[in-house]
């Protein structure tokens, strides 16, 4: 059943919300729920993917649609009245890197409990997209990660590099603290439907093999709603300290760039970075969390040639990995220092493994079949990691793809004989694409759109 809601009237609504936080950064919200009716269901249904995995209940979007408009109906009654009863998360594992035996959770809600997080998570937006600072990008409408790493570069090439602390916090999304979130909404949020409905996703509980556990903290990451909060949390543990606190108090410029959990802070001078380093720690351990050990450094990342001092034998090297790509200085065309990126090797050997175990996997299937989905996945590696100077490495994956692919095509049986010839004759037939970067005054029109923004 198709539905167009009023899209004006729920934009106006939303819009109302965001002008009353931004006149007033103090302003406590107690009465948001009324904005959640169906027509904003309707919405948040049409923004939910239909293609996702089903939740504990095994619904299919199909499925729920089938009866759409009752449904909604259904699930407003019960959001309003309290008795919605939050069912637990499906949690699923997904490949962590190159080794195999790292994995990430993630958590899978059901396809009902997704809209209702998609609407309350439009609502609290309206709200914290007010207060949230230029340094985040992750989960946040009209940001993406090409931004966060344009405006990472642009900062560099302006500050003519300096000191890297990069950084990771160790399992955010496990250890988020309950207690602590609840005291960041109450400074903005108090509104007791939506409230009830948060606490009720926090305690849902998570179902695994069967067996349904309640962890005491956290928030199950692949919710829906999961990003608004994390960001909630990050913004007034992370971010505002960091401008408010920190910045004040150095000796040079500096900046944050945070896209979600992740985030690299880019310091002027080495002392400020080193002093930064050392309260780090203890300002996230106050709310509960603790940076990876393995995964945080601290490197120097100066321009080439800006300074005469000779890099020593035992000094980190002037690289660093953010958000998938390998920042480093390189020569331009025009013989200038510029920041160059390139596909993170992590990354690189990642994506040549993954496409190696589909190939295997799939070798069965029709060519025709098999071709479809190679490009779809190619045109998604190429769409991200096609920045300018990158050419190497997505040529490199090219190459490589198709190596696989002549591979496995050529053990479909045991008389099966799939030569380079024959394999050139079947890429006439079934081209794959050329890696495709994204041209240069894109990028810098990105980067234009950002800065206008940040006016």
């Amino acid at each position: 059943m198709t539905r167009s809601p009023n899209l004006e009237d729920i934009s106006t609504r939303l819009q109302r919300i965001a002008q009353l936080a931004m006149e007033d950064p103090k302003r406590v919200f107690v009465s948001l729920a009324h904005h959640i009716d169906v027509e904003l269901l309707w919405e948040a249904y049409r923004r939910t993917r239909k293609d996702g995995a089903p939740g504990v209940d095994g619904q299919t979007a199909a499925v729920y649609e089938e009866n759409l408009e009752e449904n909604l109906q259904s699930l407003l009654d019960r959001f309003k009245s309290g008795s919605y009863k939050a069912p637990p998360v499906r949690r699923v594992y997904i490949p962590k890197g190159n080794d195999p035996s790292k994995t990430r959770p993630i958590g899978v809600p059901t396809f009902e409990d997704k809209i209702l997080q998609r609407a309350v998570t439009m609502v609290l937006e309206a709200v914290y997209e007010q207060d949230f600072l230029d340094c985040s990008y992750g989960f946040r409408p009209e940001r993406s990660a090409h931004q966060a790493i344009g405006r990472l570069r642009e900062g560099l090439m302006s500050m003519g590099g300096g000191w890297i602390l990069e950084a990771d916090i160790q399992g955010f999304y496990d250890i988020l603290d309950h207690s602590q979130l609840r005291g960041f909404l109450d400074q903005r949020v108090r509104d007791g439907v939506l409230r009830r409905a948060i606490d009720k996703w926090l305690k849902a509980g998570v179902m695994e093999e069967g067996n349904l556990s309640h962890p005491a903290t956290g928030t199950p990451q692949g919710g829906v709603v999961s990003p608004i909060l994390s960001n909630i949390y990050l913004h007034k543990v992370l971010d505002e300290w960091f401008e408010e606190v920190v910045k004040p108090r150095l000796g040079g410029a500096a900046f944050l760039i945070r896209f979600a959990d992740d985030f690299v802070v880019v310091f002027q001078r080495e002392a400020d970075a080193r002093r930064v380093l050392e309260v780090l720690p203890k300002r996230l351990g106050k709310y509960g969390l603790c940076l990876h050990p393995d995964k945080t450094r601290l490197v120097r990342f100066e321009r080439p040639g800006r300074k005469p001092e000779p890099r020593q034998p035992h000094e980190e090297p002037r690289s660093f990995d953010f958000l998938g790509f390998t920042h480093f200085w390189g020569k331009s065309r025009q013989g200038f220092w510029v920041v160059k990126r390139k596909t993170a090797s992590d990354r690189f050997t990642r994506a040549l493994k993954r496409a190696n175990q589909w190939c295997q996997r799939n070798r069965h299937a029709p060519i025709a079949w098999q071709h479809a989905r190679l490009l779809s996945k190619l045109r998604g590696h190429y769409e991200y990691y096609g920045l300018p100077g990158n050419s190497k490495c997505l040529n490199s994956v090219h190459h490589w793809v198709k190596r696989i692919w002549r591979k496995w095509l050529g053990r479909r049986s045991r008389t099966s004989d799939m030569t380079w010839e024959r394999f050139n004759l079947l890429l006439e037939r079934y081209p794959l694409p050329n890696p495709r970067i994204c041209p240069v005054p894109a990028v810098a029109q990105r980067t234009r759109d950002l800065r206008n923004r940040m006016r």
